[in-house]
């Protein structure tokens, strides 16, 4: 989501401080800066866009300093601005401090702040813990944030010091990734390795509600209690091209790697666990409105067209709404009634789709409530639609959307908690439903430790020339999604079909060269599909599948089987789109494909 690193040691800082945040651009953000202690003198610069605007602003400064933080900001509070961009500080100037995550209680703390006659400078969360450990000094930079970490609810990888207490930077991490680089008399704080790696290949990783104080002298780590404890360094075996990757050979499966922590962060503070209910902070101003909405119209393109069309199933199974789901390229040129008992929408990763943005725009200027969810904060679609919910999932670089989808599906499954629960939906179905998304992280894990035997299916088939990717109701997007993940990155032909059309034509291209693969988890429909497998085997055709742990019966009808763990039908596409992932990310990387980059496409579509 961003990226920290912070030095002290024997070195001059700025130029480490710099490097590090080059190392952190594969990442992504919007904007940067620094701050560096010398003496009792702290020179802080941010700047707006690529790191190459904030160098430009050191051209003819001399800045000394042994210690300081920096940072890389991906917005999701406040726009990309200079008074937004990270170091933030308190009231005086005397705290400094850099930050990863989302504090999710941070506005009633900023209430509390501002009538104790705190001003605030940003619109971002990250500026009321300065605030807060202005407030609540107490002589001792560690003890005072042992307080306040206390107060906050949410995610946090932070790096802070203060002007009384010079040559000395506290971190703290709770849900997002830090560590501590040792180096020779030099110790770097970073979030992610890539920033360290050219310095140190020694690092000791803190773990939640740990944190760490550097200074002069040395390290030391301490528990919750501010009981110090001892860890052990590890050593990092990879280089730094690598360590951009945390190790992984492509950003794409890294990404796929990262789908639990989306899982997390996409619904992280949105459950009402008690009340079976879903809340919303960026629909709160217009949830009078959508208490009268009687239909939805979602709109999106690529990957966000098939969340769609699962999302459709959730709304009309669970909130009792009827969904039109459109693509957004065709949304504008076709007559679609629209009035204000209808809702829009839009579904895009980067907010910056051009079909869809002029879509929002015309269903807007049509008397519709417009609503986007988007990964991107200060993104055009954001800033377009009534209100909207952000994915929360930090930058998605390789082109082919994998942990988007899932968090998108994960944001519609709660919406269709949030809408079904003002309809007919019973408290004990709203329970089962939040109950069932909190364990789909370790669902997910448990599939992620199949990339080995994934793999080696793969392998099966990589040589083949055309691929049908066969589903039913909550599934068959899900064969769309996997169909077009196949051919975008390895560019062998594929289709995604519903698996009960396959006899009324597409069953003429099955022969013994034509491979299929089909998502048939223990549903609704099992049955059907298991029949459908039937009639390709009888025609030679090779099949893999999908299915749930413990189904016996799909070994004797496919080739092989990929299982996936058991969960609610409407959550299963977030599971068994993951083997899928896997399944065209190995195919391309045998066939030699640039994964990450695929011919002739971006990762945000700008124009139409």
């Amino acid at each position: 989501m961003c990226g920290i690193i912070g030095y002290l040691g024997k070195n001059d800082a700025l130029p480490i401080l710099i490097d590090g945040l080059k190392r952190l651009e594969y990442r992504g953000y919007d904007s940067s800066g620094f701050a560096i202690q010398h003496d009792d003198k702290i020179t802080v610069i941010k700047a707006v866009g690529k790191i190459k605007e904030l160098e430009n602003k050191l051209i003819g400064k001399t800045i000394n300093g042994k210690m300081g933080i920096a940072h890389t900001r991906w917005a999701t509070h406040g726009k990309p601005s200079e008074a937004n961009a990270h170091p933030h500080t308190d009231c005086k100037g005397d705290i400094w401090l850099v930050h990863n995550g989302i504090i999710e209680n941070y506005q009633i703390l900023k209430k509390r702040l501002e009538a104790r006659g705190h001003i605030f400078k940003s619109e971002t969360d990250t500026e009321v813990i300065a605030h807060l450990i202005e407030d609540l000094y107490n002589g001792s930079l560690a003890k005072t944030l042992q307080e306040v970490l206390k107060l906050l609810k949410g995610a946090y990888g932070l790096a802070v010091f203060h002007n009384n207490e010079p040559d000395k930077i506290i971190a703290a991490r709770y849900g997002s990734p830090l560590l501590i680089g040792l180096g020779s008399d030099e110790i770097i704080i970073a979030s992610d390795v890539s920033a360290i790696i050219r310095h140190t290949k020694q690092v000791i990783y803190l773990d939640d509600r740990e944190m760490a104080e550097i200074n002069g002298k040395g390290l030391k780590i301490f528990n919750s209690e501010l009981q110090e404890i001892n860890k052990t360094a590890q050593k990092i075996e990879w280089d730094v091209e690598q360590a951009e990757k945390q190790g992984f050979s492509h950003f794409m499966l890294k990404e796929i790697f990262e789908q639990p922590e989306a899982v997390i962060n996409s619904t992280r503070g949105r459950f009402i666990v008690s009340d079976g209910k879903a809340k919303f902070g960026g629909l709160e101003n217009v949830v009078d409105k959508m208490c009268q909405i009687k239909k939805l119209i979602i709109i999106s393109c690529g990957t966000s067209y098939y969340a769609g069309l699962i999302a459709k199933n959730m709304f009309e199974e669970y909130a009792e709404m009827p969904v039109q789901v459109d693509y957004a390229s065709e949304f504008r040129y076709r007559k679609t009634i629209l009035d204000d008992e209808t809702a829009i929408i839009a579904l895009s990763q980067s907010g910056e789709t051009a079909d869809t943005l002029a879509a929002v725009k015309e269903a807007k200027g049509r008397g519709a409530l417009t609503l986007g969810i988007v990964n991107v904060v200060g993104s055009s679609i954001a800033r377009e639609t009534d209100a909207g919910v952000y994915n929360h999932i930090g930058p998605e670089i390789s082109v082919a959307s994998t942990k988007s989808f899932i968090s998108q599906l994960a944001i519609m499954a709660l919406l269709s908690v949030f809408f079904g629960r003002k309809r007919n939906m019973s408290l004990v179905m709203g329970k089962r439903i939040i109950d069932e998304l909190q364990a789909l992280p370790d669902k997910i894990q448990k599939i992620l430790r199949l990339n080995n035997e994934i793999k080696s299916i793969a392998k099966k088939y990589y040589k083949v020339n055309n691929f049908a990717y066969l589903g039913r109701k909550y599934n068959l997007p899900v064969s769309l999604e996997g169909a077009l993940k196949l051919k975008e990155i390895s560019y062998i032909h594929a289709e995604g079909f519903p698996a009960g059309e396959m006899k009324h034509g597409p069953i003429a291209l099955i022969d013994e060269n034509f491979s299929n693969m089909f998502i048939a988890p223990l549903d609704s429909v099992y049955e059907k599909n298991l029949s459908n497998m039937e009639e390709i085997k009888s025609r030679g055709g090779r099949i893999i599948a999908i299915a749930t742990q413990g189904d016996n019966k799909i070994k004797h009808v496919a080739d092989d089987v990929i299982y996936m763990p058991k969960t609610l039908e409407m959550l299963t596409p977030i599971l068994s789109v993951v083997p899928l992932q896997l399944f065209a990310y190995h195919v391309a990387v045998l066939n030699g494909r640039d994964v990450d980059k695929p011919r002739n496409l971006a990762k945000s579509v700008t124009v139409e």
